[in-house]
Order: C-alpha cells, then structure tokens, then sequence
C-alpha cells in the first residue's frame, strides 16, 4: 500500500479486510456471477444513473427537474471527493495486491479507496428516495448490488464500499439541506 493508506490502516483492519474480498471474490467465480456483476457494475458507470436524471423530468415534471439537478450536483460532488481521496490516499485495488483475487472487469483507475460507484449509488439513491419514495424498491436494490459487485469483482475492498457509501450519504445529506 501506498500514501495515507499505508500508515493509517491498522494491520488488523488490513487482514479482515483481504480476507473478506478473498472470500466474497471467490464465491463469484462462477462465470454467470461474473457476468452478472459486470453488468451491474457497468451500468453503475453511469448508465443507470444518468438516465434515470434523464427520465425523471419527462415523469415527474418540474419536480422531477429539481431531483435531477440535485443528482447533477451530487454527481459532480462526489467526482471531486472521491478524485481528491484516492489520489491522496493512494490504496491499490484488491486484485494489484494479492493475485489470488481475480479481476473481473477492467478498473476505470488505479486506486481502490473510496468505491466510486458505491458513494455515487449511495448519494444517487438517498436523494431520489428523499423525493420520490415510490422509486425505493428500483434504486435500492440496485446501489446495494453496485456495492456487492465491487467486493465480488475484485476492484474493492468491504472498506472502499463502505467509505463510498458513507461518503456518499453525506454528501447526499449536504445537497438535500441546500
């Protein structure tokens, strides 16, 4: 590990956290898991996401408009921190550390922390609850499989998603108190 991450994280911490991505990456070995995942973590790119920015207002009118900008503004939040946090923390993926993880699609970039797609599911799913309650049982699932494909597909670790998502709630948080 490198930067911050090397001297912050305790030893502790470092052992459970490989041994959880060995164990949760090796039962998604089996190829329509993989491919299961990929997909999911393909459309966390930002598929899913922006088109559902996209078709909110055409539903939801003026208010669907609102939610969607506070999506944009969200986005863009959550681009600067998370940009800011990996290159200062500097924490290789899982799969660069220990080659028994195997990769299962190609990373977007070098480093693991926080989890991108997890702070952006996460911010993404809080705000779009917050106004449209009715939208819970689409976006919920889904930002908790874009977490789990993280771990399952050897990009993060447990403790990359669980600082993306909680990133992402607070950044949630600030944009729905604007």
């Amino acid at each position: 590990m490198h930067g911050i991450m090397q001297t912050r994280i305790p030893k502790l911490l470092t052992t459970v956290d490989m041994s959880v991505c060995l164990m949760v990456n090796h039962l998604g070995r089996k190829q329509g898991i993989v491919r299961f995942f990929a997909i999911i973590s393909r459309l966390g790119d930002g598929v899913f996401w922006y088109s559902l920015m996209t078709l909110i207002p055409f539903v939801y009118g003026w208010e669907g408009l609102g939610v969607s900008v506070r999506m944009a503004v969200a986005s863009f939040a959550g681009l600067l921190v998370y940009k800011f946090i990996k290159s200062a923390t500097e924490r290789l993926r899982p799969f660069m550390v220990d080659k028994r993880i195997c990769v299962g699609v190609a990373p977007l970039d070098k480093y693991s922390f926080p989890s991108g797609h997890t702070l952006h599911a996460t911010s993404f799913s809080l705000i779009v609850i917050y106004y449209l309650p009715e939208l819970f049982w689409l976006v919920t699932p889904f930002a908790f499989l874009i977490a789990v494909s993280r771990v399952v597909l050897g990009l993060h670790y447990p403790t990359d998603v669980f600082a993306g998502a909680s990133i992402g709630a607070g950044i949630a948080l600030l944009v729905l108190s604007a």
